[in-house]
């Protein structure tokens, strides 16, 4: 098998640096321009894999497209990527006290259009947020662009009593899962 070549379909900081983490560097990087937007009664687990496949059916490329999503979901409700402060203080209120999912979808298209996909399911618990330190957390700005309005790998850590799955796949790219298919598609890694 020759070499094989990586797109990946993300414009996040984060998702380089944690597929650095695996031993590789994208050979491209090609953000994938979609609609966000869930389907009226979508649940978060179904909206989770149909953004992942999506964002690496939209990225023309040679080789392998790795692509993914994150979710923040409270119960059946899909928390957004904050644009506002207003809506990342509503999201932290909601979260504060009590715990959520964040589902992350990781999807490999091959060069022949198949698609291996895999789902990393994380339950997060805040811990209950005075409104002093949920305006200190907003003045950071670490909320802006992020799914429920926040990062765990910033400030925000300091604020979650526990976490139940991967550290990783709340960043944004589940390195297990991501691992496991690079590997099953012949990739390099340790």
């Amino acid at each position: 098998m020759g070499t094989l070549h990586l797109t990946l379909a993300s414009a996040s900081p984060r998702r380089r640096e944690l597929l650095g983490r695996l031993g590789l560097v994208p050979d491209a990087v090609t953000p994938a321009d979609i609609d966000e937007t869930p389907l009226k009664g979508e649940l978060p687990r179904a909206y989770a894999l149909r953004m992942g496949r999506e964002k690496a059916l939209a990225v023309a490329a040679p080789g392998h497209v790795l692509a993914g999503d994150t979710v923040v979901a409270v119960g059946r409700r899909i928390l957004p990527k904050t644009e506002t402060e207003s809506e990342a203080r509503a999201c932290l209120d909601l979260m504060s006290g009590r715990r959520h999912q964040v589902l992350t979808s990781v999807v490999l298209r091959a060069p022949d259009g198949s698609m291996r996909e895999r789902l990393s399911e994380t339950v997060v618990h805040f811990k209950r947020l005075s409104s002093e330190e949920i305006a200190a957390y907003l003045a950071g700005g670490e909320w802006q662009g992020k799914a429920g309005g926040y990062a765990i790998q910033g400030a925000a850590e300091g604020l979650i009593e526990w976490i139940r799955g991967s550290h990783s796949g709340v960043m944004g790219l589940p390195l297990h899962e991501t691992r496991a298919l690079l590997k099953a598609a012949g990739f390099a890694i340790g």
